[in-house]
């Protein structure tokens, strides 16, 4: 009975809701309600027609993408298309994401990378930049650095940049948070975009791999060559000339491990960051064993030095510093790329953007407008 009763009780309650509802309804017109009923299907093309996406393996037909002399590897050096040994030295700029957010994507930053007496410029891509432009639009302002640069005479070296441990997918920051997978595609996208074009010179296929003492998990060297080689298996796949470079471990500083287990495969070079703190002075006897011994049989580049003039600083080492290094590398064949040609990433090579240096800035422009130090030894067949 119960039941019955509230049974009741709820459809007495219904019904005069739906009539409240209907009196409380403002009455459609009817040619409101013949408008409705005459809106047109969607057309098939406003559809999200998903079958047509595609991955960006298309070529850029730069049309003076061969301007510059095609470099390449011989023996222990990079070499002109003569076979004359090339030393590079440059800057690395600012991820292209975070210059252009600032106002500064423009010729003028590469004008102001030439008048420091640079042939090479770095351009570091971060991931989470990557994947929040998009690849189209990323290409784009990579397109625009590869044109100045062409005018201007300056070689491209492209880096994924992240900081980590690629095996584990365990990184330093969400900035340099990526997969394999998507590391894979990244250079998949970018040899064949930039097939045939000389002015990218080198693919950098990973900033500075590292498992810092456990914390990124555990990666040998073994197993940080085989990924390697994975990446440049797809590389020459769509791309034979640019040349790959690979970091050793320990933040990019320790190449030991190729002492047994080199990279096995041919046009390609070597990179070391050897910043002051990664060493106790001497430095020249520590980094010659650490990486320099390399350079005897593989071409290489420092892509990554600088240096900090407050004392206590992370980076710090100020002239002593630069000057060492510099000399140092230069001595082994070494080519080098300073960090960083931006007034907030440091160590910084500018004060502000009206492009005046800081210390290090000025020592490492000082060095790229002085006569190279003459390569040592002949190219090793």
């Amino acid at each position: 009975m119960m039941r019955a009763a509230l049974v009741s009780v709820a459809l007495v309650m219904n019904c005069g809701l739906a009539a409240w509802c209907q009196d409380a309804a403002p009455a459609v017109p009817a040619n409101a309600a013949t408008a409705q009923a005459a809106q047109p299907a969607p057309q098939r093309d406003q559809a999200h027609e998903w079958w047509r996406g595609h991955y960006f393996t298309q070529t850029w037909n730069a049309p003076d993408g061969t301007k510059l002399p095609l470099i390449s590897v011989k023996g222990n050096r990079f070499v002109d298309p003569t076979g004359q040994p090339m030393l590079f030295r440059g800057v690395n700029i600012a991820d292209p994401d975070k210059v252009d957010g600032e106002g500064h994507w423009n010729r003028e930053l590469f004008e102001k990378v030439k008048a420091t007496g640079a042939n090479v410029v770095r351009i570091p891509v971060h991931p989470v930049a990557w994947r929040g432009r998009g690849p189209k639009e990323y290409l784009a302002m990579l397109d625009q650095a590869v044109e100045w640069s062409t005018d201007l005479g300056i070689y491209v070296d492209i880096d994924w940049h992240s900081i980590g441990n690629l095996k584990e997918d365990i990184f330093e920051s969400p900035i340099y948070e990526t997969s394999l997978p998507e590391t894979l595609n990244f250079w998949r996208t970018i040899a064949a975009h930039y097939r045939g074009n000389h002015t990218v010179a080198f693919f950098e296929l990973f900033n500075e791999p590292s498992v810092s003492s456990g914390r990124f998990g555990t990666m040998t060297w073994v197993e940080w060559r085989d990924i390697n080689e994975e990446m440049i298996t797809i590389i020459r796949a769509y791309n034979k000339d640019t040349i790959p470079l690979v970091a050793g471990l320990d933040w990019a500083y320790d190449l030991t491990g190729i002492r047994t287990s080199p990279i096995r495969a041919d046009n390609i070079g070597y990179v070391a960051h050897p910043y002051p703190n990664k060493r106790t002075q001497p430095w020249p006897p520590k980094w010659e064993e650490d990486f320099g011994f390399a350079a005897s049989k593989y071409p290489m580049i420092a892509t990554e030095i600088g240096f900090e003039s407050s004392p206590g600083a992370q980076y710090s080492g100020a002239g002593d510093y630069g000057h060492q290094v510099t000399s140092y590398l230069e001595s082994r064949g070494i080519s080098w790329t300073a960090w960083c040609f931006d007034p907030t990433w440091g160590p910084t090579m500018l004060k502000s953007w009206n492009y005046d240096y800081t210390p290090s800035g000025q020592l490492f422009s000082d060095v790229m407008h002085a006569p190279p130090t003459p390569l040592g030894g002949p190219v090793k067949p």
